[in-house]
């Protein structure tokens, strides 16, 4: 049994953080089997009707019961377009947490491992990547792909454009965890043990590296998680992420926005609200497991 089971295991969970994590599972749950469970698909254009354009929530004096959180400016279901919003939003948010991981991982046990100008090689270029914010870079990053790529706002390519975005960024934080573990472990005996019966440099990374450092690189998954969701969200609110015919949960605060002050508030703050439902409780989920896993912090408590 590895040791991230043996810890969990013998974990006392609190109530906030299990309220969060069954939280977290309903809303992914949800946009997951968001095709079967949403009345009817917001990205269907022949489905749209203008008439029902703007009605408000079901349980307002004039709402639909057809609609339980009304309707946007195009009358599609909101509840329809949240449901499916928060799918895209997950799936770009999870894909850029995976390529990010993947990419930082496998250039964190390159550094620590051989050191010298390879670690030094990558470290200056992380530093440099650091010293952009994250929405200044996917925004650089986002519009040079718009740029060379002239269907890059569809939506079959903005998904890709925005993992790439967003993972630019991010990578670096899992190398320089994954850097300074395997540093540690390259001097520990069974390492040197390895080298010594002549068993080739990938095997032992990935074979007895890896697998030692695998606890803080979930740990800061799933905070990046949140944190992916919330830079998706901000590029489509600004304007450079989804298309508006396949929103994500950005795009339908931004077309909510438009609308906010002149009474139709629904459109912009159940998309909202769901958004920082779900980012609240990764990010609670997150932090607890960051706790388990850092001796310091559990020592403090």
């Amino acid at each position: 049994m590895s040791t991230i089971t043996l810890r969990l295991r013998r974990s006392h969970i609190p109530l906030s953080v299990l309220l969060a994590a069954i939280i977290a599972l309903v809303m992914v749950g949800s946009a997951l089997f968001a095709p079967w469970i949403a009345p009817t698909d917001p990205t269907d254009i022949a489905t749209f009707n203008l008439i029902d354009a703007e009605i408000p929530p079901a349980f307002m004096q004039d709402g639909d019961p057809r609609f339980l959180l009304g309707t946007d400016n195009q009358g599609r279901d909101l509840l329809s377009a949240i449901l499916y919003g928060a799918r895209v939003s997950l799936a770009i948010g999870g894909g850029a947490v995976l390529v990010a991981a993947t990419l930082g991982v496998g250039l964190g046990l390159l550094a620590g491992y051989f050191g010298g100008w390879v670690d030094g090689v990558i470290m200056r270029i992380a530093d440099v990547i650091l010293s952009f914010p994250t929405i200044l870079l996917a925004l650089l990053v986002s519009g040079i792909a718009r740029a060379v790529f002239p269907n890059a706002g569809a939506a079959e390519w903005a998904p890709i454009i925005l993992i790439g975005a967003i993972a630019v960024h991010e990578w670096v934080q899992y190398a320089r965890t994954v850097r300074a573990a395997a540093m540690v472990e390259v001097n520990r005996d069974y390492v040197k043990a390895a080298k010594v019966i002549g068993l080739p440099s990938r095997r032992i990374m990935l074979r007895h590296i890896l697998p030692n450092v695998m606890g803080p690189v979930l740990v800061i998954a799933t905070i990046n998680l949140a944190a992916a969701i919330l830079t998706e969200a901000t590029l489509s609110f600004l304007g450079v992420g989804m298309p508006p015919t396949y929103p994500s949960l950005g795009t339908l605060i931004r077309i909510g926005n438009e609308f906010v002050f002149s009474g139709i508030w629904w459109i912009a703050v159940f998309p909202a609200i769901t958004l920082v439902l779900l980012v609240l409780a990764v990010n609670v989920v997150g932090d607890w497991l960051r706790d388990r896993f850092n001796p310091k912090l559990r020592a403090r408590r």
